[in-house]
């Protein structure tokens, strides 16, 4: 029985189309995963989407659907991308289905009864993009230090996870572990700047918005999304607190997790504290990989220096795609696209490079020896020594930084070996050897170290282009080394070892129509570069359009004194208690109050003192316009506005039932 692999990637978020710099890690994780599958592992490979949290329900709400309708389309989209790019995944995971969703409920639950969670108040620094809190400390120049929006300050009744717990015994666990997390830095990181200071108890769940999984013995709870995601990893498989499946005793613990350098927090410091609290083993492996920039910024929808993966694939293939994605971004640092970039290395790597090796050397096969590579003499001279050598170290190198997971290294690696082969033809002119009949032997002897050397090539090119190196094999003969789960590297030792050999091939069989194909194209720098400023140039007049478009659709449909949802979510109203409340002097309408709404004091002044004695008002709980500009009245500043009814007898003030906690948003 071979032995398993079980690699996954984080879970995209449901709130919006990917765009490149979100599907690298897919097409990384599938690199990685197939490489496996070449040695011989029974691979499962998971993947999948995040669909709960405020800000996807804020979203859904702007788009007038519900979540559930919301998560549908963009999970679908999201899983339409990744098939595009050829990710392999073995399994999708939707947060929303039924099995996760029961399967949180019980660890959650679990978590409660053991102790671990108990029920508090959480007064905080939120990032609604990252769905995650912070300390003032942590934030840089007031706003999240991993997307850099701005914070909200949030109160609300909350349960809370006691990470202090176990925070000595994670920070054993990685001073005696240091494989556990990678690179290295990332490792550092999290024991300098979060479990060394000392972890704070975590909130684990929120009463101020619903769309999330519901808490069984609480239900105007939802879990925090990050308890809900997290445990994909292991609901996904068929973990059960009280019966774990079989499939998840063969799987568990996971080998290898696939994650952004930016929530490496919570995949290192939270996930195993929660995987150490159910009793169960920790991952084997956590890669922290770096981020696709585009050009030096990170790629961000706001600032619309973004690039889509269609697109990509819609310009220079999908090969192309996936070869600039795992060139560019290192195991250590950030990597860059730009379309420039894109013309370079397609032009320079895989046109030159790789297209021109293979079609050259099989146009040579085809013009010098009929079509059939010839046999080999076995008589090396001082270029095929080298040759063979070069190529076999690049392999090799190769297959390690792969066992590494360096896999920029690894690519790099490769084409190094498919550089030697080009000089190869440099310097033994197999055109000017066809000349000279004397020369046969050593004609046939280049070219069949040519083809044996692609052929090796191929083979190891297989994780990053399946597509491109599965042509290549079929067009030299090699074919017969696919099988579903790719060619296959011998297992044992480090070193690259290929199954599959074949001595002869005919291009009469693999090309029947006598026309070598190109694998690869050059791009035309200057065409393309003016194509893609058009269509950024068509993109931003459409957006323009539409927006101008909607603007007088609402205005011909609008009926007087009606909004749209769009206006009343101007309009921030939330719960506050009164303290204090005294007549505004020569007034014999304006009371002063002070109100406390659940993040501050503010002081109101209010026309009510006809209808109300001050006792009548304080220590009540009322509906406040929590975001209404500062105003003066009678010479005192009056921050907010008290919402009452017009009656037959008067004003009168909508109170609050003095359960619901003051900062609770009325919605």
């Amino acid at each position: 029985m071979s032995e398993k692999f079980y690699i996954t990637t984080a879970i995209a978020y449901t709130s919006k189309k990917p765009h490149l710099g979100n599907i690298y890690e897919a097409i990384l994780t599938d690199a990685i995963a197939r490489f496996r599958r070449m040695q011989g592992y029974d691979v499962h490979f998971l993947t999948g989407t995040d669909e709960h949290g405020e800000k996807i329900q804020t979203e859904a709400e702007k788009a007038g659907v519900t979540p559930q309708a919301y998560v549908d389309r963009v999970a679908g989209e999201i899983r339409g991308i990744w098939d595009s790019f050829g990710i392999s995944y073995d399994q999708f995971i939707r947060t929303t289905d039924e099995q996760h969703v029961r399967t949180v409920q019980k660890i959650f639950k679990k978590f409660y009864e053991q102790g671990d969670i108990y029920k508090g108040s959480y007064e905080g620094n939120y990032c609604t993009p990252c769905e995650s809190f912070w300390t003032d400390s942590q934030l840089v120049n007031g706003c999240c230090p991993t997307c850099g929006a701005p914070v909200t300050r949030k109160k609300e009744e909350a349960y809370f996870f006691k990470m202090s717990k176990y925070a000595d015994r994670l920070l054993q666990y990685l001073q005696e572990n240091d494989e556990f997390i990678a690179p290295e830095s990332r490792r550092n990181e999290m024991i300098n700047n979060f479990l060394k200071p000392g972890l704070q108890d975590l909130c684990v769940s929120r009463t101020s918005f619903s769309w999330g999984i519901p808490v069984t013995f609480d239900e105007k709870h939802v879990v925090y999304v990050w308890l809900d995601a997290l445990n994909n990893y292991i609901s996904a498989i068929g973990y059960d607190p009280d019966h774990p499946s079989e499939t998840y005793k063969k799987l568990w613990p996971a080998d290898l997790h696939v994650i952004g350098k930016d929530i490496c927090r919570f995949h290192t410091i939270y996930w195993p504290i929660f995987l150490m609290a159910l009793g169960e083993p920790l991952p084997k492996k956590v890669l922290g990989h770096p981020w696709l920039l585009f050009g030096t910024d990170k790629m961000s929808k706001s600032k619309g220096n973004v690039i889509y993966g269609d697109e990509l694939i819609a310009d220079i293939g999908l090969d192309a795609a996936r070869h600039y994605l795992l060139a560019e971004v290192g195991y250590f640092n950030d990597g860059s696209i730009t379309y420039e970039s894109v013309v370079k290395r397609t032009n320079t790597d895989l046109a030159n490079t790789l297209g021109n090796l293979v079609s050259r050397t099989c146009a040579m096969i085809k013009q010098y020896c009929g079509g059939v590579v010839p046999a080999n003499s076995g008589n090396d001279d001082e270029h095929a020594v080298n040759l063979k050598k070069t190529v076999r170290e690049g392999l090799e190198k190769a297959y390690g930084l792969m066992d590494k997971y360096f896999v920029a290294d690894a690519v790099d690696a490769v084409f190094g070996s498919l550089r030697a082969c080009n000089k190869y033809i440099d310097e033994t002119m197999p055109w000017a050897l066809a000349k000279d009949p004397e020369q046969r032997a050593s004609l046939n002897d280049v070219l069949s170290n040519l083809i044996e050397s692609i052929r090796l090539c191929a083979v190891m090119l297989f994780p990053f282009m399946p597509g491109a190196s599965e042509k290549i094999l079929k067009l030299i003969g090699a074919g017969g080394c696919l099988t579903a789960k790719g060619p296959q590297l011998k297992k044992g030792g480090d070193s690259f070892d290929y199954v599959y050999a074949c001595s002869s091939f005919d291009l009469a069989e693999s090309c029947p129509d006598g026309q070598i194909p190109i694998l690869f194209s050059r791009i035309d720098e200057k065409k393309y570069l003016a194509e893609v400023s058009a269509r950024l140039a068509a993109r931003q007049k459409a957006k323009k359009d539409a927006e101008k478009a909607e603007s007088k659709k609402e205005a011909s449909e609008s009926v007087p004194g009606l909004i749209t949802i769009e206006d009343f979510s101007k309009v921030s109203l939330c719960v506050a208690q009164v303290k204090t409340c005294v007549p505004v002097e020569k007034s014999d309408k304006l009371y002063k109050l002070t109100v406390d709404n659940g993040t501050e004091i503010r002081q109101i002044v209010s026309g009510i003192a006809k209808y109300y004695t001050p006792d009548d008002l304080i220590g009540k709980k009322l509906v406040l316009v929590n975001n209404l500009k500062k105003a003066v009245l009678r010479g005192v500043e009056s921050f907010g506005m008290i919402l009452a009814a017009d009656t037959p007898d008067g004003i009168r003030v909508l109170f609050v039932d003095d359960a619901v906690p003051a900062g609770s948003k009325v919605r």
